[in-house]
């Protein structure tokens, strides 16, 4: 596993990132960068630049985050029941890192407009905890 001390992740991090990736907070819906992005790429673990959500797999949900129906490796993430603020939800963990990138749902597409078969799961990411390492086009 990718480790830091709390210090040394206060000096990479600005606190908003800091916030959200190492004390599971969460940024307020609809400011995110990436909740309308586009482009085509790989979205990366923003501490760790492990790779996480291809763009193949992102969908919009309405919810004001990013949201993905199926993570680029089984083994990028991890899955952690969250009991927090009285709810029942699955925190989603980097796995390299351990830092905090959203939470897990059922309520995702079952199918992509175009047909393609989706998990119909909904992994709803915070901007915050993600950098784009766009496609290039050739």
């Amino acid at each position: 596993m990718f480790q830091k001390t709390d210090e040394e992740w206060k000096k990479i991090l600005t606190p908003e990132e800091y916030n959200v990736l190492r004390k599971k907070g969460t940024e307020a819906p609809f400011t995110g960068e990436f909740v309308h992005e586009k482009s085509k790429g790989m979205y990366v673990c923003k501490a760790c630049g492990q790779e996480l959500f291809s763009s193949d797999t992102k969908f919009e949900s309405g919810t004001g985050w990013p949201s993905f129906f199926d993570v680029a490796s089984s083994d990028a993430v991890e899955l952690k029941r969250d009991i927090a603020h009285g709810m029942n939800r699955t925190e989603v963990i980097c796995k390299r890192c351990g830092s905090h990138l959203g939470h897990l749902f059922d309520d995702g597409p079952k199918t992509t407009p175009d047909g393609k078969v989706c998990t119909g799961k909904r992994f709803c990411i915070n901007s915050v905890a993600l950098d784009l390492k766009k496609k290039i086009k050739r």
